[in-house]
């Protein structure tokens, strides 16, 4: 049974989410399930060899809770497309605040165009674009 899309206005701020602080083992066990063993995500040492401050996140850990805030949202089955820019390493202790506006609506197919933000403090970690399936007023 699908679930009904979300009633959405242009202008509309989408309910933040707040996740964090981010954590090593949080990275390490994204990195299990992902496979992912790059050591910027787990060997400080390397990381700051590399020119970092020190272990970072896969921007895969955030953009996997962008859309699962997202979809929380909207529900999964209307989520249309969904597109996200690497802005800035996201990095252990770090709390991130998950964000989002409607742009646009076509009420001719009932679509929304929403912007997105994963920040850290005052710093976009990742900006994206989703387009969703919503309902529209009578």
């Amino acid at each position: 049974m699908t679930r009904p899309p979300a009633a959405l206005t242009v202008g509309a701020q989408l309910e933040a989410r707040r996740i964090g602080p981010i954590t090593q083992t949080d990275i390490v066990r994204f990195a299990g399930a992902g496979g992912d063993f790059n050591p910027l995500h787990h060997d400080h040492d390397h990381a700051v060899r590399a020119g970092l401050p020190g272990v970072i996140s896969m921007g895969q850990m955030q953009t996997g809770m962008l859309a699962a805030w997202l979809t929380d949202l909207v529900h999964v089955e209307h989520l249309l497309s969904y597109s996200v820019r690497f802005a800035s390493p996201l990095r252990i202790g770090e709390i991130l605040d998950l964000e989002g506006t409607v742009d646009e609506i076509d009420p001719a197919t009932a679509v929304a165009t929403v912007s997105l933000y994963a920040k850290a403090a005052d710093r976009v970690v990742i900006s994206g674009r989703a387009r969703v399936r919503i309902s529209l007023p009578r």
